[in-house]
């Protein structure tokens, strides 16, 4: 019997410890059986009883495994059954709407972006065996142009921070070499080259961001048609609080874009979410503990990952619990964009903006705009932001686009 065929046997009997043990050993405190219970019960509740499982549909998912796709049948409605499957054992798990069923369409460029106005080229960034993949995108024409590094948020991300069926990096790339900015974008070490991470002792956020961010700079830096004073890093949600790093290591680096960067402390930022998502309270006294784990004087690098945040090492909270990327930011004394979406839950106004303006609010050059509308990926919606309005097709909000190639082009000395 396949994995996919388990999976739904156990989810229609209700087998909820079975299938929380189908996942890797350092995310089973994650995916409790209470906490998978409990989402499969509120949507019981919520459109009566399963009818019927449709036939899987499968696609790859890059060095994620595969990601499929299990319709489901309730008596009063429909909905998606979304898991992505890495060798024998699930890495991830949700419910999404019906919608989420039909495979993933070709990307599409966003309006705001002309395809006759730019170029795309393959790049390598770093080098050694842990050496990235990327994406060049230059404006066409033979001005010397402004360039950006671009920075995913957390976990495995490819070169396009792809999510449900839409690629929000891909949008800022094409948008941006549109209105005259050249990009280089590139696939996370953490997804490209994850047999070569778990190799790696001592895993730290450098190895996550910093090195290959470092060497993306230094490529645009010596590439014709860029003004090697004019290099900008843009993060977004972790790759935001990570890029004053990057900035403090290379301080030639002109600038800063910080898209729903985390201020607040990861492990507790992972608390307040699963909190605002109304997870069964085993699951968040579970996340609770792992986050006092990480503030724990008993913190060392034997500190088992089973204990931690996301099954991460205590090298990476060691290294991250030292650093404020808000004071980080203000220590550096450059032009900062700061942009943060209204209805974004995971980086939020309270928690996270009113940390980088209380360190950068009265800084010269620093811009801080919040886009009301938008949410974490600065989609534009309506109502309470929630995972399932991550599947659906769309893209950056265009103002969004505009404010960042405006200030890059306009703000800075």
């Amino acid at each position: 019997m396949d994995i996919v065929t388990l999976l739904i046997d156990r989810l229609r009997a209700g087998q909820f410890a079975e299938i929380s043990g189908m996942f890797p050993p350092n995310l089973q405190s994650l995916v409790p059986p209470e906490a998978i219970r409990a989402a499969w019960q509120a949507e019981i509740d919520r459109q009566g009883a399963v009818s019927a499982f449709g036939a899987p549909l499968s696609e790859p998912a890059g060095a994620a495994g595969t990601l499929v796709r299990v319709p489901v049948t309730f008596a009063g409605g429909a909905a998606t059954v979304l898991a992505t499957i890495a060798g024998d054992r699930v890495t991830s798990l949700q419910i999404a709407g019906p919608e989420a069923a039909q495979p993933t369409q070709e990307w599409q460029p966003p309006e705001y972006a002309d395809p006759a106005a730019l170029s795309e080229e393959d790049v390598l960034i770093g080098d050694g065996p842990l050496a990235v993949p990327g994406t060049l995108t230059l404006p066409a024409g033979p001005a010397i142009v402004a360039a950006v590094v671009l920075l995913a948020g957390s976990g495995p991300l490819d070169r396009d921070e792809t999510i449900g069926r839409n690629k929000p990096f891909k949008d800022l790339a094409w948008g941006l070499a549109t209105r005259g900015i050249a990009t280089v974008r590139f696939d996370k070490v953490t997804f490209a080259k994850p047999a070569g991470v778990a190799k790696i002792a001592g895993f730290t956020v450098d190895d996550e961001y910093l090195h290959h961010a470092l060497a993306a700079v230094d490529l645009l830096r010596h590439r014709p048609g860029v003004d090697p004073a004019r290099i900008f890093v843009l993060g977004h949600s972790l790759g935001g609080s990570v890029a004053p790093r990057v900035a403090a290591a290379d301080r030639a680096v002109a600038g800063l874009v910080i898209l729903g960067g985390g201020a607040q402390p990861m492990h507790w930022s992972a608390v307040r979410q699963f909190r605002y998502l109304g997870s069964p309270q085993q699951l968040l006294d579970s996340v609770t503990r792992q986050a006092e784990a990480v503030d724990s004087p008993d913190l060392s690098p034997a500190t088992p990952v089973a204990d931690l945040p996301f099954g991460v090492p205590a090298s990476y909270w060691l290294d991250l619990r030292g650093y404020d990327p808000a004071a980080a930011a203000a220590a550096l004394g450059k032009p900062m964009l700061i942009l943060q979406g209204g209805r974004d839950y995971q980086a939020t106004v309270d928690d996270d903006l009113a940390r980088w303006r209380a360190a950068l609010g009265d800084h010269p050059g620093v811009t801080i705009r919040i886009h009301d509308a938008d949410n974490h990926f600065f989609f534009a919606g309506s109502g309470p932001s929630k995972p399932a309005e991550y599947e659906r097709a769309q893209h950056v909000d265009p103002a969004v686009v505009t404010d960042i190639s405006h200030w890059i082009q306009e703000e800075p000395s």
